[in-house]
């Protein structure tokens, strides 16, 4: 920007216009130009803590990982049988089928209009279709080497978190592509486990974990904060307690990357904050903020 100059002409002042010819040079501009300099016009202000609680959805996204991970890891190893893990699957889906309409006391069903006799043919309808094919799925990459389905797993379950919709207004954000990638994610672990029963049962988890999971919460979120907060904490714990069980160098690093996301991440958006430092005047561009649809037509 030129260094303020004096007027040429003391008796013509120098006006910001385009279409009027001016005794000014092109890039002339006098004291007034930076009167209207604005900075930081539409920056946030952020608290600590609710950049905290706000963090709660990624943290339990991770969890969900985990836990997936965890469960898939103790039925490949025997240790858990598929029918003890459909049987809770089953009463935690039950309970949480109450708890979601028991949160708002039915309001959300009332607004959609869809029944419960609905809901229980779509379950019905899910899980025969699962059931039948299972046998496919759990010879569908029969053809495929482990290493190679484990690189894909773990890949399509990176994809899953990156593109969950976490309450960011960003075109990356993609519901139907983060489920996608997960479920199969699921398909791809659950064809290595010993049996067809595995994979079906394996499968139905991945629905109630990364589908049906995610729903309660965001209701829970909204309506009971402190709820939310007291789920995601056990939740987490939940996750850690299976993970040592494997391996404990696993766990630390997992506690690390919770305590990072929660706690050390909110307080560096928090300090960066203080040094942003966005400028807007005269130089901005020009925004028609009037309704023009009316020429639409």
């Amino acid at each position: 920007m030129p260094s303020m100059q004096l007027d040429q002409n003391p008796r013509q002042r120098w006006q910001k216009v385009l279409y009027k010819k001016q005794p000014f040079p092109d890039n002339y501009v006098d004291q007034s130009f930076l009167e209207k300099l604005r900075k930081n016009v539409h920056a946030r202000r952020y608290q600590y803590w609710a950049v905290v609680f706000e963090s709660g959805v990624m943290i339990q996204q991770l969890c969900s990982v985990c836990i997936f991970v965890v469960i898939w890891w103790y039925m490949d190893m025997g240790l858990l049988a598929p029918q003890w893990l459909f049987g809770a699957g089953l009463v935690s889906s039950l309970i949480g089928y109450i708890l979601f309409d028991a949160i708002d006391s039915g309001m959300g069903r009332s607004e959609s209009g869809r029944t419960r006799w609905a809901d229980l043919k779509s379950s019905v309808v899910f899980v025969a279709f699962t059931y039948g094919f299972s046998p496919v799925l759990k010879t569908l990459t029969e053809s495929i080497s482990t290493d190679t389905i484990y690189a894909m797993s773990a890949f399509m379950l990176l994809g899953h978190l990156i593109f969950f919709d976490y309450g960011a207004n960003a075109a990356i954000v993609s519901s139907t592509l983060s489920l996608n990638m997960a479920i199969f994610a699921s398909v791809c672990l659950a064809s290595r486990l010993p049996r067809s029963l595995h994979a079906f049962v394996m499968v139905t988890f991945a629905i109630q974990i990364f589908a049906l999971w995610p729903m309660l919460q965001k209701k829970l979120k909204a309506q009971t904060p402190h709820c939310y907060v007291v789920i995601t904490l056990l939740f987490a714990m939940s996750a850690l307690m299976g993970l040592l069980t494997i391996s404990s160098v696993g766990a630390v690093l997992f506690a690390l990357l919770l305590v990072s996301i929660s706690c050390l991440c909110p307080y560096c958006l928090i300090r960066l904050q203080l040094f942003k430092n966005n400028i807007h005047g005269p130089w901005d561009e020009a925004e028609i903020k009037e309704d023009l649809s009316r020429f639409l037509m």
